[in-house]
This record gives C-alpha cells, structure tokens and sequence, in this order.
C-alpha cells in the first residue's frame, strides 16, 4: 500500500471513528450504540452514587438508552487520535485484513479475555462486537475493534441486565485463565482496600488487561509479524489507560465525590499496578487538563489515611513513598500531580482562629504528613508501646532509637523528595515556598522565652520542616546566597525585631535608607539559594533551638521534683502524724508522677533529638552559616591568612541578627554536653575558625553573654569537662588563630565582663571568669600557649587589669567561702545539741535544715570558682612575677595574700573546721599550700617584701609563725620551702620595723595636696578630662576596675590622664619643708 498523505490519513481516522458522514451506515462507531445505564441503587455491588438526571438519558429509534453527554464520545475519539503511533508507518497493519484474522482475534481475545464466538464460562461474550465482526469481517481496523469490545465490555460492568453475565466472567480462575477478580487480588495495605463496587471492577478489570498486554508483549509468536504484534499491544494499552481515565472521572456512571474512597489509591498503596500505567495515566489526563479532578480524591484520602498513622508501625512509609513518586512524575517540562497537589482547598487554608500555626499544621495538606513525629506530646501510642515505664535498658533504649530514627529519617526522605518535586515544577514552586514562608511565620513566638504550646506547631511537625529544608539546603553553595536579602524588602523572613551583632534598630534602618539612596548599590532579584538558606537557618532558630531549651528544662525539673520529693521524705520524721501528713503526701504523689511524665517525655525527645543524622545536617549547615559570616567579616580566613579583625566593624555584618551565632552556639554546647559523638564526627573547621575570631576580638560583638557563650564552647569542649572529645578541643586550641590571639583575648574579656549590663551581671561575671580559668590551665600546658602568656604579661596591655580582676574575684570568692563554711558549722553544732535542737519547733527545725541546705549550696559554688583562681594564681607567679609587683597591683595584691591567710591560719580558722568537707570541695591544706606557693614565687622580688610591710590591716608576725607551724606539721611544704617562707617573714619583719621608724606625721594637709577619693597626700597628680586632681597610682587603681570618670562616669582610659609637674613639685618642697619642720 502506498505512503498515505496526512489530508488522507485524517479522513480515514474520522471515517473510523464514525465522525465522516459520508461513510456508508456500518461504518459508523459502536461505541454510541452500547447500552449504557448505571446498576440499580440496591445492587450489592455498588457504591453510594447520586442518582443520574433523567434529562441525561434519550432513547433512539430502537429504544436503546445513550447517554446524551457528547463529550464522552469526543473524549475517546479525540484519545485514539492522540495515540502515540506513527500511523504513517502502521496504517497497513492496522486492518485485520492485513494479516490473518484468526491470529489477530486470538491475540485480542486473550489480552482483553473476551469471546466473540459463544459465551463461556471463563470469557465474556460480546454479541454486538461479534455482530460487527460478522458484517465488517476484513474491513474492521484493530484499534475500531478495540475501542468497541472494550466499551461494551464496560457497559456490561454497568448494565444491570448482564450482572450475571459480569458476575461469572469476574469469578473465573485466576490461575487458570491469568485474571484475578478484584476479591482474589492480594492488596498487602490493609489500611486502605479495595472499594466493592462498580467503578472498582471496571477499574480491575482495565489494570488486569494492561498487565496482560505487558506479558502478551512477551509472547513470541511466530506466526505474527513481530512489528504488527507490537502495533496490536500499543493499540490495546492507550485503550486501557483511556478507560480508565474515563472510569476515574465518572464518565461511564458517576463522578465520586472527594469524600468517599478512590478507586486508584489502593492499587498504588498495595503497589499491585503496573509503573507504566499510571505514568500513562496521568500524561493522558495532564493532555485533558483533569488531573486534578482525577487525583484530587487519591490526594486528599492520602492525606486521611496518614492523618490517623504513627510511628508505632511502619504503615506510614508508604502513602509518602507513594506522594514523593506521585509527585516525580514527569510529563514534559512539568510535574502534574504537583500542580495538582498545590491547587488543593487543603493545601494551605486561610486561618479562621486566633492559633494559625496549630491550623496549619493540623488541616493543611503538608502540615499532617509534617507531623508524624516521636514526641510525647504528638504521639501518645509512641510513649504507650515504646515507654510503658520511665525506666529503659541501654540495650532496649537502642533499638527502639534504631528503629524510630529509621522511620522518621525514611519519613523526612520521602517529604523531601515530594518538597523537591513541587519546587522543581513551575506551577507549584511559588506555593511551596508561600507554604514554608506561612509556617515559619506563624511559628515566630517559638522563639520566645515562655510560648503556649496551643499557639504554635509542635515540635515534630517544626523538626521535619527543619529536616526538608536542610535536605534542600545541602547543595546551596554560600557564594551565590546574598547576605543582603536579610534586609530586602522583598525578604520571606521578618528580621526587624531581631537584636543585631553590633548595630541599634536605628543604625540600621539608616543604613538600610542610605542603601536605598545609594545609587552604585543594586538590591538583588531574591534567588532560590539565597531564600532557601535563610529560611532553612531561620527554622533552626524556631525549631531546633527551641527543643534544645525544652530538653534541657525537661531535665532540670526532674531534678528538681526529685529533690523535692528527697527533702521531703527526708524530713517525713517530722510531719508524719501531724495535721501536714495528708497534704504532703498528696505532695508526694502528685511530685512522682509528674517525674515520671518528665522521664518518659525525655525518652521520646532522645529519640527525636539524638538522633546522628538529623545533628550532623544541623552542623553542616551551621557550618555554611559560619561561612557566610566570615566571608563577611574576613573573607581571607578561610585560607589562614587574616589572623586578627579590622577595628572598624562592617556595617553589613554588625546589621546582621546576632542570633545567626548565638544559635550555632546554643548547638555545639548541647551536642558536646549530651551527644559528643555527633560533635566528633561532623566537619567543624568553620565553626572553629568563627568561634575563635570572635573571642579574640569580642570588640564585634555588643551583647558580652554571646561572647561568653562562645567562651562557654571553648569550656565544655575542654578534656577537663568532657572527656569524649579530645579531637575537637585539639582542633580548637591548636589553631594557628588560636596560638596568635586566643590569650590575649581571653584576658581582655575576663575583664570587660565585669559589665555586661543585667541586673544579675555580678554572678554572672563568676560563672564566665571560671570558664576562662578552666581554659587557661588547659592552655598552659601547651607550650606555644604557656610562651603567649607570658609574653602577653611582659608586654601586653591587658594583663594588669587581668591579674587586678583576678586579684578581686579571689578576695571575694574566698571571703563568701569563709562565712558559709562557719554557718554551716553553726547549724551542724546546732543540729549535733540534741537539747537545743529539740527546743525549736517543728516548722523551726524544717527552715534551719533549709539553710543548711541552701548555705550548702553556695559553699560548693563559692570553693569551686576561689580553688581555680587561686590555682590560677599559683602556676601564673611561678614563671611570671614582675607584672605582679607593679605599682598598681603590689599593694593590693600582698593584702589580698595576708587576708585570706589569715582565714586559714588565723585564730578564727577552727570555726572552718565542718563534717564532709569534700562534699563542699574545701580543701585546707591544698588552699595553705597554694597560698604559701604565692608567696614563695614572688619572693624572688625585693618589692614583694615591702609590699607585705605595708600592708597594715592583716599583717603580723604571728600570722606567719602560725602559717609556718601548719606547713610543717601537715608536711605541706618540704623543709627548705619552709626556710624560704621563714626568711620572708624576717625580711618583712625587719621592714616593718624600719617604716615604723621613718613615719612622719605630717599634720594638716592643704586641701589642694589631697586625693579627693582616698583623703590622702598626692604625691604624682594628674588631672582628669573633667578637671578634677588625683593621685596618680588612685585613679590607675579605679581604673582597672572601672574605665570610667568616678566623679561623672564618662569613659575614661590612661591616655587621658595629664600630669601636673608644677602641682608635683609644690607638693614636694611641702614635704621636704614639713619634714625639716618636724626634724627640730
């Protein structure tokens, strides 16, 4: 036959289809002539349907009822010619003239299991396709006779009449005759079977067919061209999906309403459908634009259906396994489904309450799947199948975390996949992103200090957004995010509330308006990378951050219900039997079960939040957030070659939101404290580098906690602390930044911390300075440190107001340790005279053990942050002494020395003497040792001997013939130390003597002569920027305390102070002259 045109090609399609009217009367479709009404309402095979118009319905000349919807018709005839068949090529063998007819009717015949010769029991038989095989024997063409036997098989399904007929074709032997009825069919997804009604085994029957086509294509017939075999399976395989779509949209009875059942959804939950299929299904609805009439019932029963899941069980994998692949169909340039799943009514609902972020993720269609979680509070079966008892075995507690994290991490995977999927299609990108911008907005108050729980998304639903969006994340390179974006109008994310590095809400909206003005500046078009990273780093803010403090509260209040419930019990001897017995014991219980409620909710957040997979992403993406930093700050860090900062901060970066670092740190010190393992294993440098410039130059930084947070990481990673990451803190401490500015920035913040301006600023300053103590013996070990700081002492600029804080914090650390080791000693004296203990009444003797509880406390605290400064102060002298002795520190530093060996040798130190001293860590002995190694060191100085001498508050001779008896009885010292003390005493000793011989009583003073602060003779005046005249070793006193003005607190440094040589020397003719004076 010759190569047709395509003019010929679509007459013959048309005549076919039985649209040419010129075509003679047999010619025309049957398709038209099939009856075609819907079973009975009572039929036991059938679903709830609306009942049909009668309106719908005509009869033709022969009383047989059609439906009047034309599109129907249209719909397949349009599909046939849609085919993906190159009839150019195929159209001779598209007749069954063209080959023999036996071998193209059996090929039918076994593919759609139909009969046109007799009815039997295993085939259906179709009269009116076999009437029209009778009349048009040679001149049918395979796909007309397809579209015929498959319409008629299907108005079977519907015709009431044949029921019987349907019935025994649909009961036939699977084995035998390759069909499984829809009640034979195994669907292993017990959550979700099969619909027992018409549609379904329509639908069954049409899927049972394209299966068969796949295996007759495996068929190798000999008597059948390989090609014309081929042509004959494409034909029967586009007919089968067409059908079907036809079945899923209602065309052959009703459309389903969304509520009920699909008909598709159980096939691809029990994955008991052919791939192709439903690839094929869904491009031909895609070519229709019905894709989302047709998938809208499998969407929203998908979302039901995991509504109501948990992680109890692994049902939950599938529906979003079986969402991500939905969503990864491709049909050219676009994802279908995925335009679909964004134009669902639930697929972000406008708020109707005064809670959005609980609306959000309870009725949106990504916000139920987001929830499957392990948290107590999102999942109680969780906590009733894995945690009956609060109490699990190390052995048990790791399996249930393997197998929850499995599921959650297989959870997270799938979420993902569908997320990557919807930002991939145009049409569904926009929503996507609307969707995450919603929920982090909505969720902004998780940020907070106290939140309602019933205002925001729980913490399973804020940990899987975190997840997907890390996922997403992970191939963003920080060169092309735009760290402008964080102040663009334009901007997904709200930074105005947020506190800045090192700028007012004021500075920066300035800037922001001079950027604006600016015309060489060019905001950019806000790109996926850039929108995706802040997002993903603001949800940490909200989700991760916020879990860390939950946990941490978790666990301080079973602490605390544990020990209320100790002090309770063990004061039970006295309220047992009196009128409080009930009332505590109602105490009691309710104290149990609340601890019992913490510990089990501490077991899910163990699942949930210590999990390696999900901290390591969380410490790879902070690790591009330290990126972006220092590419700001320092863009030669990263190659080692800026070892120190501009002292200009840039405004981009002091602009920035300063929780960007104080979020990475709150992370690390969780991980190091209660997953070290996770903190060993992740990729740090960048989180080092970024921790280490920024305590080296906390000048960046406005609020001082953050900076002592940072040092807080420095602490903990600290093998004094934690034992189990010794990698992590060489890493740290031998960091070539760290060898070049890690001391001298670590001394200057031990003393600009002494005002951090909270109200809590002066306990606080403790906390921190112990943590830089801990950090400096660890640092003088190492030798390249050990060479930095004393090179620091000799010619720094900080380590005289270092030692002067250090010098503070010792006098009053050992002072408040003193005062608390004699209360405790006076309630245990107290608690031992069973005569005066038994005076007090009950109520009495209950707060006396509340003191001694609570002075207790204090007592540990107090010797714990005084022994490390002490100790600081003992390995420090021993190779460093000048700095010590200068003129400002001398003084102060000998009275310091005298004072507290006084406490310890005195006549009052027997008052010191309490039951358990290891349990408050007071240790005497080390304390006189430590103390007396001071001395020692620093005699190798002749100024520390006259330093001793002036000091007239706590110097005397017996103090150190007592300190000296001590020493040798308690073997503190060896025998020459002892001989070195003893001629340190003579010396000063002999220099009292001699001051006391050359004091001269001035008498009256002239007021311009005298220190406005101390009251006392000037000898080197200088005047302060205010005008007003101190002595010089004055003011450089107050000074290393305070860099202020002390007459109106303005700044204040050294530089500022001017001398005054003719006031000096005035001062020093008086002297001279009252000296001659007094000489007669």
């Amino acid at each position: 036959m010759s190569e047709l045109s395509p003019d010929e090609m679509r007459r013959r399609r048309l005549a076919r289809l039985g649209t040419n009217t010129e075509s003679s009367p047999s010619s025309v479709s049957l398709v038209s002539q099939m009856p075609f009404s819907t079973p009975s309402p009572g039929s036991s095979n059938t679903c709830p349907e609306e009942p049909r118009k009668s309106e719908e319905k005509i009869a033709d000349a022969n009383g047989v009822i059609r439906d009047s919807r034309d599109s129907l018709q249209s719909k397949l005839n349009s599909e046939l010619v849609a085919m993906e068949i190159d009839e150019s090529q195929n159209y001779a063998t598209n007749s069954l003239a063209s080959q023999n007819f036996e071998i193209n009717i059996d090929a039918i015949c076994r593919i759609f299991r139909v009969s046109f010769s007799s009815e039997g029991s295993s085939c259906l038989f179709l009269p009116n396709t076999s009437a029209l095989l009778q009349e048009r024997k040679n001149e049918v063409e395979l796909a007309d006779l397809m579209n015929h036997l498959l319409m008629e098989i299907i108005s079977a399904f519907a015709d009431m009449q044949n029921q019987n007929r349907t019935k025994c074709f649909l009961q036939s032997s699977p084995h035998e005759h390759n069909f499984r009825p829809i009640s034979q069919r195994e669907f292993p997804f017990k959550k979700c079977p099969p619909l027992d009604c018409t549609e379904a085994n329509m639908l069954n029957y049409l899927i049972e067919t394209y299966e068969r086509v796949e295996i007759e294509e495996t068929r190798k017939s000999v008597r059948l061209q390989k090609e014309h075999h081929n042509f004959i399976c494409c034909i029967a395989q586009n007919l089968t999906v067409v059908f079907a779509l036809r079945v899923l949209d209602g065309s052959f009875t009703e459309f389903r309403a969304v509520v009920n059942s699909s008909l598709l959804l159980p096939y691809l939950l029990s994955r008991n459908m052919p791939a192709s299929f439903l690839e094929k299904l869904i491009s031909v609805a895609d070519s229709e634009d019905v894709v989302y009439r047709i998938f809208e019932p499998v969407l929203c029963n998908l979302v039901y259906l995991i509504r109501w899941m948990s992680l109890t069980t692994d049902e939950c994998r599938e529906p979003l396994n079986l969402l991500s692949e939905l969503c990864d169909v491709k049909i050219g340039n676009s994802r279908p489904i995925c335009s679909a799943v964004t134009l669902l009514p639930i697929w972000q609902p406008a708020p109707f309450t005064q809670s959005p972020a609980v609306e959000l993720q309870k009725l949106s269609f990504m916000g139920r799947m987001l929830s499957l979680s392990a948290f107590a509070e999102d999942d109680t079966n969780v906590v009733d199948t894995y945690f009956p008892e609060p109490k699990v075995s190390a052995t048990d507690m790791k399996l249930i975390c393997d197998t929850l994290r499995l599921r959650i991490e297989d959870i997270r995977q799938s979420l993902y996949r569908t997320v990557y999927g919807l930002l991939l299609n145009g049409a569904s990108k926009d929503a996507a992103l609307k969707f995450f911008e919603t929920a982090l907005k909505h969720n902004a108050k998780r940020s907070q200090m106290q939140v309602r729980a019933l205002q925001v998304s729980g913490d399973g639903f804020m940990l899987n957004l975190l997840s997907v969006l890390q996922l997403l994340s992970v191939k963003i390179s920080v060169s092309k995010v735009d760290p402008f974006y964080v102040h663009d109008g334009r901007s997904r994310i709200n930074f105005a509330d947020c506190s800045r590095f090192k700028a007012s809400t004021q500075e920066v909206t300035d800037w922001i308006d001079s950027l604006n003005k600016n015309p060489a500046h060019k905001w950019q078009e806000p790109k996926f990378p850039t929108e995706c990273f802040f997002m993903t780093l603001h949800c940490h803010h909200l989700s991760i951050i916020p879990i860390i403090h939950k946990y941490q509260r978790t666990l301080r209040a079973v602490r605390e219900y544990q020990h209320l419930i100790e002090e309770l019990e063990k004061t039970e001897s006295t309220w047992a039997g009196t009128s409080a017995e009930r009332q505590n014991r109602k105490l009691l219980k309710r104290w149990t079960t609340d601890v019992k409620r913490y510990q089990k909710s501490k077991l899910c957040m163990d699942v949930m939040l210590l999990d390696n997979m999900l901290l390591n992403r969380c410490f790879s993406f902070y690790n591009q957030v330290c990126q972006l930093i220092l590419g700001i700050v320092a863009p030669d860090a990263k190659r080692g070659i800026l070892m120190s900062l501009p002292d200009e901060v840039p405004m981009l970066f002091a602009a920035l939101p300063d929780y960007f670092l104080e979020d990475v740190a709150d992370f690390c010190l969780f991980v190091i404290q209660y997953f070290p393992p996770a903190a060993n294993g992740a990729y740090l440098d960048d989180i080092l580098v970024l921790l280490l410039m920024f305590t080296c130059n906390s000048h960046y930084i406005t609020n001082r906690y953050l900076v002592a947070k940072l040092i807080e990481v420095m602490y903990v990673v600290n093998p004094q602390v934690q034992q189990l990451t010794p990698k992590l803190s060489d890493a740290l401490l031998h960091h070539p930044l760290a060898y070049e500015c890690l001391v001298p920035g670590l001394m200057r913040f031990y003393s600009d911390v002494e005002r951090t301006g909270a109200n809590s600023e002066f306990y606080d300053k403790f906390n921190i300075r112990y943590h830089i103590s801990i950090i400096f013996k660890t640092l003088w070990q190492i030798p390249e440190h050990q060479g930095k700081i004393v090179d620091e002492a000799s010619h720094g600029r900080h380590f005289v107001k270092f030692v002067n804080m250090l010098m503070n914090d010792t006098t009053y650390l050992l002072d408040e340790s003193m005062q608390t080791l004699m209360s405790i000693r006076e309630l245990q004296d107290l608690m031992d005279n069973q005569t005066e203990w038994d005076k007090l009444s009950a109520e009495q003797r209950q707060n006396k053990q509340k003191q001694l509880s609570q002075e207790e406390r204090q007592c540990r605290s107090y010797l714990t942050l005084a022994s490390e400064t002490v100790e600081m102060f003992h390995y420090l002298t021993e190779k460093i002494q000048d700095p010590f002795l200068t003129s400002e520190l001398a003084d102060r530093l000998a009275a310091m020395l005298n004072f507290n060996l006084q406490q310890l040798c005195g006549p009052k130190c027997n008052n010191l003497r309490v039951r358990n001293p290891d349990k408050y860590s007071w240790e005497p002995k080390k304390l006189l040792d430590q103390l007396t190694g001071i001395y020692l060191h620093l005699d190798n100085s002749t100024r520390f001997p006259e330093a001793i001498a002036n000091d007239e508050r706590s110097y005397r001779k017996e103090l150190f013939d007592d300190a000296i008896s001590r020493m040798s009885k308690a073997c503190i010292k060896t025998q020459t130390e002892i001989e070195q003390f003893r001629n340190l005493q003579e010396r000063v000793e002999h220099l009292v003597i001699e001051k006391q011989k050359a004091e001269v009583d001035y008498g009256e003073i002239p007021d311009e002569f005298r220190d406005p602060l101390m009251d006392t003779l000037m000898t080197d005046p200088v005047q302060l920027p205010s005008g007003n005249i101190m002595d010089r070793k004055v003011i450089l006193r107050h000074l290393l305390n305070s860099q202020t003005d002390p007459f109106n607190r303005q700044p204040l440094t050294d530089s500022e102070l001017v001398a005054m040589p003719d006031l000096k020397n005035r001062i020093s003719e008086w002297i001279a002259k009252r000296r001659q004076q007094l000489s007669k």
